[in-house]
């Protein structure tokens, strides 16, 4: 025969050997081909049947669930929509209450001021009554410590005592001289009278004294009305006190809670269209998943029927082949053509020698450029044969035990890296989340800086026109009032000069003139009567009125300017007023919203950087990594594969050599 290469014989010989080791027919071959293709068949069905229970089991949980949660979205939403239109409700209720409140706050304020208005003028009508009734008590005690120190007064120190006291003090006085002078002169009748008045002090004392006595009681009465007056206001102030703070309190309490409300509402606007948004999902994924699960049900049915029908026909054959038609007349003729066959080829080729085992792996190692190979086959041309087989099965576990060691490895490196690769991706999302949020930030807080200075500079320009207005207004209050003075006079004395014309010729219209009877004399005025320059006086008295006229209604025109001038500045101001607050609140919301983005601004940015550092980290794990599990030069399968097939060529080897 031809000669075989090594590895030609090694193929022959374990076919051989494998032909004389069993008495297997190829027919009794088929028979337990066709049992290992039924048992392979019904193992994959079963497989089949409990893979697919399971994916039934998960369609139908998870469609469950998603059933469940389309149910408390849409509860969720109808929650939601309704809590939004209870909250916009109560910011209306609220809004409308705070008006009230805010009109019971001016209303209050207005009647302190007008209570305390009317207190300051009571007060000092009191302190000036008590200061009359102070001075008129001290003026008569000090006439009283004059009068006190005489029996008799005469008219001259009397005068000066009455200096000393008040009004009242010296009619009382002058009325009761006057009723003893009285009696004085009818006493005097009898005798002669006296060169000076004198009389006795012990009267005008008492009535002093009890001048005294009443003014200190009316001063007293005035200091115990003027304190019940006084608790009488205070009582007043202090419950429109209270009601100012009750209604500031209230309005204070019901915008924040409006605030709070609108708060509420903008936040479950939000939750709203989150809540439809995961109902839509929901939705659809389950829809999707339905079909998918309907789809894997038809195709699930059309497979087991499928293998049913195989396993049915994998029987039938079995059935023949192992009837004696066939199954007889293969155990009876081809065992021993197989025989035959196998002896004569071990006859022809046998025995195999330690030099075509080393040609052998020599060959393999030349094929798959493996060391392993080309190291082993130029042992197995040197060593002796006992030593061959001794270090082929030694390299036989080594490479066995240095698979297990890199399938561990590997199996560590793909868990390794799968972690770090979803750290990785995890902290780089959310690292450009942050950054993106902080984007937004940025820009916000921006924006509100440039919309609050912007606010400023309105307030400042605001406050300078409110000046510019009132300092104008002022001066032409004063130009108006000074124009309707002048006016007034000049009115008054066209009119003066109006009456003293109309006046006089008005007499001069009626004089008469005197006959002439005497002599011719010179040539002098006619006889008729002079009545002053008519002919031109009417054209002054018509010029006088027109200026009457004229300053008249230059009169009613300021007056009238007056008026509009200060109804539209009071106008302007209330408007600027009102402008004015808004723009002050709108500026301080804008500068808490500001304070409230920067300190979030903070925190995201302190995120951020944990995030980074984070990231950071898995990038430098991942750089360790590399080396061992990532830039090997080879891929595991490729190395796998290699090992495989050194690891078949060392077993073939050392089955040559036995």
């Amino acid at each position: 025969p031809p000669p075989l290469d090594s590895m030609q014989r090694l193929l022959c010989l374990v076919a051989a050997s494998a032909a004389l080791a069993s008495d297997v027919t190829p027919v009794q071959k088929v028979i337990q081909m066709l049992e290992d293709m039924k048992a392979k068949g019904t193992k994959e069905m079963e497989e089949e049947q409990v893979q697919y229970a399971t994916f039934k089991q998960f369609c139908d949980s998870t469609l469950s669930e998603k059933e469940k949660s389309i149910t408390d979205s849409s509860d969720k939403i109808e929650t939601l929509g309704a809590d939004i239109e209870a909250a916009k409700a109560d910011a209306e209720r609220l809004a409308t209450e705070a008006a009230a409140h805010s009109a019971d706050i001016e209303s209050a304020t207005k009647e302190k001021d007008d209570a305390s208005a009317l207190r300051s003028k009571a007060r000092e009508d009191f302190l000036a009554t008590l200061k009359d009734y102070t001075e008129s008590i001290s003026a008569v005690g000090r006439a009283l410590k004059v009068l006190k120190t005489q029996e008799k007064v005469s008219l001259v120190q009397l005068a000066e005592v009455k200096k000393m006291l008040p009004d009242e003090a010296v009619h009382s006085i002058d009325a009761f001289l006057a009723r003893d002078k009285q009696s004085l002169i009818m006493e005097g009748a009898k005798g002669p009278e006296p060169e000076t008045y004198e009389f006795q002090s012990g009267g005008v004392v008492g009535l002093l004294e009890q001048l005294k006595t009443k003014f200190e009681g009316e001063r007293e009465t005035l200091e115990t009305e003027e304190q019940a007056k006084k608790h009488s206001f205070q009582l007043l102030a202090q419950g429109l006190e209270a009601q100012l703070a009750q209604s500031k309190k209230e309005l204070e309490s019901k915008t924040q809670f409006k605030a709070k409300r609108l708060q509420e509402k903008a936040s479950g606007e939000g939750d709203l269209a989150e809540a439809q948004g995961t109902k839509e999902s929901d939705v659809k994924y389950s829809t999707d998943l339905k079909a998918t699960c309907d789809k894997k049900a038809a195709a699930f049915a059309e497979r087991q029927a499928l293998r049913k029908e195989e396993l049915e026909a994998l029987s039938k054959a079995k059935d023949v082949m192992a009837a004696p038609t066939v199954a007889g007349a293969a155990a009876k003729h081809l065992p021993s053509l197989v025989q035959k066959t196998a002896l004569a080829f071990l006859r022809m080729h046998s025995p195999v020698g330690q030099e075509q085992v080393a040609r052998f792996l020599q060959q393999r190692a030349s094929q798959l450029n493996s060391r392993v190979l080309s190291a082993a086959a130029a042992r197995a041309g040197a060593d002796p044969i006992a030593k061959v087989k001794t270090m082929i099965e030694q390299l036989l576990v080594k490479m066995q035990e240095q698979a297990n060691e890199e399938a561990t490895k590997k199996g560590w490196c793909d868990a390794e890296l799968k972690t770090n690769t979803a750290t990785r991706e995890e902290k780089a999302d959310a690292s450009e989340a942050l950054q993106s949020e902080i984007d937004g930030l940025t820009a916000a807080i921006t924006k509100l800086g440039e919309e609050g200075a912007d606010l400023q500079m309105e307030l400042t320009e605001l406050a300078a026109a409110m000046a510019q207005a009132t300092d104008l207004r002022t001066k032409e209050k004063a130009k108006n009032a000074a124009t309707i003075k002048d006016a007034q006079e000049a009115q008054k004395a066209v009119a003066e000069a109006l009456s003293v014309l109309k006046e006089f010729y008005a007499k001069a219209g009626e004089a008469t003139s005197l006959v002439q009877t005497k002599a011719k004399k010179p040539e002098v005025f006619g006889d008729e009567p002079y009545q002053g320059m008519s002919s031109e006086s009417g054209g002054v008295l018509g010029m006088l009125e027109v200026i009457q006229s004229d300053f008249a209604r230059l009169q009613a025109e300021t007056e009238s300017a007056e008026e509009a001038g200060k109804k539209e500045y009071d106008e302007f101001m209330e408007d600027s007023k009102v402008d004015k607050a808004t723009k002050t609140k709108s500026a301080e919301h804008k500068a808490g919203k500001k304070s409230s983005k920067s300190q979030e601004l903070t925190m995201l940015e302190g995120d951020l950087q944990g995030t980074q550092k984070e990231l950071e980290a898995a990038n430098t794990y991942y750089e360790k990594l590399k080396p061992d599990c990532v830039d090997t030069g080879v891929s595991y399968a490729e190395r796998k594969a290699q090992r495989e097939q050194e690891l078949k060529d060392l077993q073939t080897a050392l089955d040559m050599l036995q």
